[in-house]
């Protein structure tokens, strides 16, 4: 959904193996109309929409304007008024789908009230087998924000914004709504970063981990409850990709890379090359005009189209049966802002992926429908690829569309915000297609889900597995052994070994089975299982590892240099050199090695923190938790910015920058924001004030880890305090507008004026005493309360800011019990309301009663 600079990968030589296909372009309405071509000049090229419209369109005239290669055909599978803004899907293993709804989302320019608990999950079923869902029901209601939902048997597992709690949902009465509702991880402490900058994901990898975007964590479900396992990094920010052999896919949208992550599983570390990109993948083709991109016009050609990734989200590796073979194994990438999908080829470059854009300056799908916004896609059970459109004018979040921005206007000129409360599930089909069984996996013995294990859609091959796991079913041991030693089919022996690792028996001897598997991909994962025994010292184990020395292919010698270099480093520098003799593969290995041997010092000793004292210490690791979580998005971990192969970056470095040497600048950056040009160079977009709505102590942590890690050499180190904070945001309190850099190296640090008394020293402490005495020890408590809060930013007692002065809140509002519950809510909710356009914080991890506290006491000035 987020997008921030330009970004042109240069990646690839000429030695890569390029692939296009050579399918022809054309549009197409619903399943058996007539086709609507995209116009094209003399030269085949495309004839851009320049001048589109944003009225909104029913679902037939959507559908003759999203654009798919010829064969293919779009047929509507859900819309409006079944389904409102939907942004994920997932089904059960009776093919029911539930879908994620963000009712609150950007239902204004402002976002006003964007946080209150009015989203949904839903439920759908298609009870007559045509592919178009008939029958819906409100499963979860009243949620905040729902961004990952995953079935686990006949639990819905789910996880709202602004949390890192995830509950699992159950409908014990089988009425289409649940009833049951159990915490299967707990972690209270609110997730504090933008909506845009929030996990996401929940998905069951082959390798039976759950993962999600941003957190370094990755959990196993056991006993109805999800075990955390710590990794070297998170990765992504909306959506994650997997393929038949548990290779994840990530995008960031903040920092416009449209895949990562995909060469190593991040548990060992961020590993990503400079060719995995072809040159120019970066460059996206839509077929209209894209006039509302952050950024402006340094983001179009001259045809006003899009050049380049920028909401890059909800990819997915195509695994079904139910389409052409040549689509099987490919990338697709959503991007919203274009109003397209990618199609991207995967090619195995002696063990590094490579990816290449399917087609020569087109995209696979492409509408000329402003409201088109795809944000996710699925593979289903009926081997289809689903694509689900959010289906809405503003696709950015509200803190870039605010007044003075470049999105502002070119929203409220074409009236997109007016396009709200839509949504349309699509799924892709081919000439020809003839829809499968309906799955009942639920019901099904566990010998028949092991039969599934070799099913050519990898849909079902999934669950199965899944599905045996959460019963722990030991019955089909046997059947898996068996499997595992007989079967023909490469994706059956994989799956059922890594069955047998879920149902905990994937003991010595099966890893010795599997080690000497004719497929690659069940030797790496054998090598992978053995892990847990190679951390317990076991020799045996061992020994298994180093005697494969003499094997050839790159993707198990690169797995199992990850795997020695974790657990025994000595052994991996033994095989490194010995797969180096056979040459091809060693600079991927050297690589792979020293990334692991970084990561353990680091996590052993920290990054350069000797010396510091314990308690700044622990100011910086909370500061870089924040950090990763929120600004490594643009600014990446090592301060210098997203970029792969060479690519321009998508904000400022911080790593030497004169401004993270000095406190005063990074506290106004983060208080105000910051636009360019800097250093000379334009960025495509600012630095947003994102500081404002935080305490002050939250901004004195992460500016204490951006002044610590990234200040220039030679410069001195002091933690910047709360009080720092406080005071700067107190003299620059009415400030409105972004700095630029000359403002800040002009900034200088004063003491606020005060005001001359009317009277004595004496006789103004007198009477501050008989005035105030009751009401401070009254609501000591209540005061303490608000200081911790980020309300100072926009509110002060006496004096209107961004916001009312409490005292003219209390001058409106009489304390009544209807009003205290009244603005509590507002309080914990946010957005906007009669005071202006501007939208409030919403404070979601505030208590009801404390919230009432703060407003009482607001009402009493």
């Amino acid at each position: 959904m987020k997008k921030r600079s330009v970004v042109t990968f240069l990646l690839a030589g000429a030695s890569i193996l390029i692939y296009h296909c050579s399918i022809p372009r054309h549009a197409v309405s619903a399943l058996g109309t007539a086709t609507v071509k995209l116009p094209r000049d003399s030269s085949g090229k495309i004839i851009v929409q320049s001048n589109p419209s944003g009225a909104y369109l029913s679902t037939e005239q959507s559908l003759a304007a999203i654009h798919v290669p010829d064969g293919y055909h779009l047929q509507l599978v859900a819309s409006e008024p079944m389904v409102k803004e939907p942004v994920a899907i997932a089904w059960d293993g009776n093919g029911r789908m539930f879908v994620s709804e963000m009712l609150t989302y950007m239902q204004d320019v402002d976002g006003s009230n964007e946080n209150i608990p009015l989203s949904r999950v839903s439920l759908l079923e298609d009870t007559n087998g045509d592919g178009v869902m008939d029958k819906s029901s409100v499963y979860i209601d009243s949620l905040v924000l729902p961004r990952m939902i995953l079935c686990v048997g006949k639990k819905l597992l789910v996880s709202e914004t602004y949390t890192n709690n995830i509950w699992s949902y159950e409908d014990v009465n089988q009425d289409g709504k649940a009833d049951k509702k159990v915490q299967v991880f707990g972690n209270s402490t609110p997730h504090s970063g933008n909506l845009e900058h929030q996990r996401s994901g929940l998905i069951w990898n082959i390798d039976n981990r759950i993962y999600v975007t941003y957190e370094n964590l990755r959990y196993r479900y056991s006993n109805d409850k999800l075990i955390a396992d710590t990794m070297f990094t998170g990765y992504g920010q909306w959506g994650i990709g997997n393929d038949d052999y548990g290779r994840l896919y990530f995008s960031a949208a903040g920092g416009e890379v449209p895949a990562y992550g995909f060469q190593l599983n991040p548990f060992y570390g961020r590993y990503d090359v400079p060719e995995q990109l072809a040159d120019g993948f970066n460059a996206v083709w839509p077929v209209i005009a894209t006039p509302d991109v952050q950024g402006g016009p340094a983001r179009l050609r001259p045809d006003s189209t899009l050049n380049h990734f920028t909401g890059c989200c909800g990819q997915s590796i195509f695994r079904g049966n139910a389409l052409p073979n040549d689509l099987k194994g490919d990338l697709i990438i959503c991007e919203p802002v274009g109003r397209l999908i990618r199609r991207a080829k995967v090619t195995n470059q002696q063990g590094i992926r490579v990816l290449q854009n399917a087609y020569q300056q087109e995209e696979f799908i492409a509408a000329t429908d402003m409201n088109f916004r795809p944000v996710n896609t699925a593979n289903g059970p009926d081997g289809c690829l689903y694509i689900v459109d959010m289906h809405r004018g503003i696709i950015q979040e509200g803190n870039w569309t605010r007044k003075g921005s470049y999105l502002r206007p070119e929203i409220l000129k074409r009236g997109l915000d007016k396009n709200t409360s839509h949504g349309r599930i699509y799924r892709l089909v081919h000439d020809g297609y003839q829809p499968g069984p309906r799955p009942n996996l639920l019901s099904q013995d566990g010998n028949t889900l092991v039969s599934y294990l070799s099913h050519a859609n990898g849909w079902w091959r999934d669950n199965a597995q899944k599905e045996l796991i959460v019963r722990q079913d030991l019955s089909v041991l046997p059947t898996l052994v068996s499997v595992l030693e007989k079967h023909t089919n490469e994706l059956a022996r994989l799956h059922a070994l890594w069955t047998l690792e879920g149902l905990h028996a994937a003991n010595p001897s099966i890893l010795a089975i599997a080690m000497k598997d004719a497929s690659p991909q069940v030797r790496k994962a054998a090598v992978i299982i053995s892990e847990p025994f190679l951390k317990l010292q076991d020799a045996g184990i061992k020994n298994l590892l180093t005697s494969m020395d003499s094997e050839s292919d790159a993707d198990v010698q690169a797995q199992l240099v990850a795997t020695l270099s974790y657990y025994a480093p000595g052994e991996s520098k033994k095989m490194q050199e010995h797969f180096a003799q056979s040459g091809g593969n060693t600079k991927n290995l050297v690589a792979i090695a020293s990334l692991i041997e970084k990561n353990r010092n680091q996590k052993m000793y920290g990054f350069d923190l000797a010396g510091i004292p314990t308690n700044e210490k622990a100011v910086i690791l909370k500061g870089q938790e924040t950090f990763q979580q929120v600004c490594a998005t643009c600014h990446g971990d090592n301060g210098k910015g997203i970029s792969i192969g060479g690519a321009p970056i998508a904000a400022p470095p911080l790593a030497n920058s004169p401004r993270t040497g000095s406190p005063s600048m990074l506290i106004n950056i983060l208080l105000h924001g910051l636009s360019g040009p800097i250093s000379g160079k334009t960025y495509p977009d600012v630095m947003a004030p994102l500081g404002a709505a935080n305490s002050d102590e939250w901004v004195s942590n992460v500016l204490s880890y951006v002044h610590y890690r990234f200040r220039p050499s030679g410069t001195d180190f002091t933690v910047i305090t709360p009080e720092e904070v406080k005071k700067i945001r107190a003299l620059t309190e009415s400030r409105s507008a972004l700095f630029t850099i000359s403002e800040l190296e002009n900034f200088q640090p004063a003491d606020k004026p005060v005001t001359a008394a009317a009277t004595s020293p004496a006789l103004a402490k007198k009477e501050t005493t008989k005035k105030t005495a009751g009401t401070l020890s009254a609501f000591a408590t209540e005061k303490k309360l608000l200081a911790k809060l980020d309300c100072s930013a926009c509110h002060r007692p006496d004096v209107k800011l961004v916001g009312p002065s409490y005292k003219a809140i209390a001058q409106k509002y009489k304390r009544s019990d209807i009003n205290v519950n009244k603005l509590a809510g507002k309080v914990i909710a946010g957005g906007s309301g009669n005071w202006g356009t501007t939208p409030m914080i919403a404070h979601p991890a505030l208590s009801t009663a404390d919230a009432r506290k703060i407003v009482k006491y607001i009402l009493s000035l």
